[in-house]
Parts: structure tokens; sequence; C-alpha cells
């Protein structure tokens, strides 16, 4: 079945007559009436009743019209809204992200891409990496900030460009026995008890967690898992633990937490802005450069 057969459909259903549906079709009646009659064959039941000079819907004919216009019309907003932004700059534009390692970067994209494109409307989605990644690659996001992952083929077939390294620091609490320190030690860091993103929520995060100790012989233990920042922050705190964050999220914590340098460093992590390959709408484009020109800033 194709989008035509039901634009067909609904024409002759509207008109009740295949010569005035094809007129307006620009299509002949032998085609029009055997595309219709295609239609039928493929759904198993008959759409239209026919007479000599007239088409009138079957019971079935007349469900299937409603759902075929609903179709239709659907298809129809899709075009419009994609074609605004492709065209003049209005509509949607759907950015994916995770507050963790953009909450220096985001803040100032946003700011400059308002100014750029003020009829678009920007609609945040806060998931995982690993959801960020799959929405590119379904449709559901235009662009995204994505930590670049472990695994090289997880971005194969999008459009990636490296914006930041983040260091990595140990987080601890203000009144924890090592926030007097400004460094420690990779070994002394693994003694501690710690919190951390839950494996489930951010797989990414725990491989790369598992990845800084995997040198180290007595491994963290972890004494609570978390969905997200908005409790990770709260936990380290409170002094129930202490955490694997990047240096940017202290824009973020300010004095409620401490960052202390690890040693020997671990890898940076590195922030990648992202989209689907091939040509980008002047939306999306606009907001890459808007990314681009935040990450350059000190």
């Amino acid at each position: 079945m194709e989008l035509r057969h039901l634009r067909y459909f609904a024409a002759v259903a509207e008109t009740e007559n295949v010569s005035r549906a094809g007129l307006k079709l620009h299509v002949s009646q032998p085609a029009l009436s055997r595309q219709i009659r295609d239609l039928e064959d493929e759904l198993g039941f008959a759409l239209l009743e026919r007479t000599a000079k007239s088409v009138s819907l079957t019971e079935a004919g007349r469900v299937f019209l409603g759902e075929a216009r609903a179709v239709l019309q659907r298809l129809d907003e899709g075009v419009q809204k994609a074609r605004a932004i492709a065209s003049d700059g209005s509509g949607e534009l759907h950015v994916g992200y995770s507050p963790t390692p953009t909450s220096r970067i985001l803040p100032p994209t946003l700011r400059a891409f308002q100014a750029a494109m003020p009829h678009v409307r920007v609609k945040l989605h806060d998931w995982s990496n690993n959801e960020n990644i799959s929405g590119l690659r379904d449709g559901r996001l235009q662009i995204a900030f994505v930590v670049c992952p472990r695994k090289t083929n997880a971005l194969r077939g999008l459009r990636v460009e490296e914006l930041s390294h983040d260091p990595v620091r140990l987080a601890v609490s203000p009144t924890h026995p090592l926030a007097r320190r400004s460094t420690v030690s990779i070994e002394e860091a693994a003694r501690q008890p710690f919190v951390v993103y839950s494996r489930a929520d951010y797989p990414d995060y725990r491989d790369w967690f598992d990845a800084v100790f995997a040198g180290v012989k007595k491994k963290p233990h972890i004494v609570e898992e978390h969905d997200g920042v908005s409790s990770l922050i709260p936990a380290v705190e409170a002094g129930t633990g202490v955490a694997l964050m990047g240096e940017s999220l202290g824009c973020i914590t300010g004095k409620r937490l401490k960052f202390l340098r690890l040693k020997p460093q671990p890898e940076p992590v590195a922030l990648c802005i992202a989209a689907p390959k091939g040509r980008l709408v002047p939306a999306t484009e606009k907001f890459w450069q808007c990314a681009n020109a935040a990450a350059a800033k000190p």
C-alpha cells in the first residue's frame, strides 16, 4: 500500500465520482479505477459500491476513509514542519543532552542559538548517552550532545565532532577527610565508598568507571546507585560516598562539593556534538555552530 492509494481513494470518496476525482488529481479515469481496485485487493474487502454514474462508500470504506484522512493529515503536518525548519528557520528543534557533561556548554549555546534563530523552539530532552544516540538514529532528535563512548562503532553512521575534554575529578563532601587535599592517588580514591550512576541507566559510565580503576587491586566499594545527577550530587554532599565527575560539573555544584585531582590523571571525558549524517537543515547547522563557539570559549 502506498500513500498515493490513500490520496486517490480519499478523492474518489469525497467526489463520489471517479471522473471528477481523476480531473482533480490529473489522473486518467481507467488508471484511477485500477489503483482503487488494487487497494481493495490488498485490503481484502470492498471500499466502494459502484453504479454506472457514481460510487458510494461501503460501511468498511467509510471507516477506512477516516483512518486514511488521519494518515494524510499527519503526513502533511510533518512535511510543513520540516519545510518550515529547512526554509525560513521556524518550527521545533529537538536536542538531546545529559546535564553532567553539558553543564558549561549548553546554556551559552542556547542563548546564542535563540538570538540567531528566535522563531525556532528548542525542545530539550534530558536523556542518557545511549538514549541520545538512539534518538538520533530513529529521528526523535535532530542533534544531541553525547559523551564519546569507548566503543568507537557506537557512533557509526552519525556526523560527530569533539567539542571539549573534561578532566576527571574525585568529588567529595566539603567535610570529608580528603577535602583538605588538592590531589589524591587512584589507590587512595579506590578505598573510599562510592556513589555512582546505575548501570541500567548509564552503562557507558559504569564501563568507564571500571576502566579508571582497572589497575587497582582493591576495587572501589559501591554503596549507592543513582539514576541522575540531581540525586548523585546530594548523596556526595551528605557524605554517603565520593564520586567520579567531570570538572565542568563544578559550575552546578558550587561550594557544595570539593573536586580533587587524581594521580595518575585518568583520560579526560570527550564531549561531542552529533547529528544524522548528510546535509543539515539551517536550524540544526546553526545550533551546531553555536555549540562549537560555546565550547571554544574558556
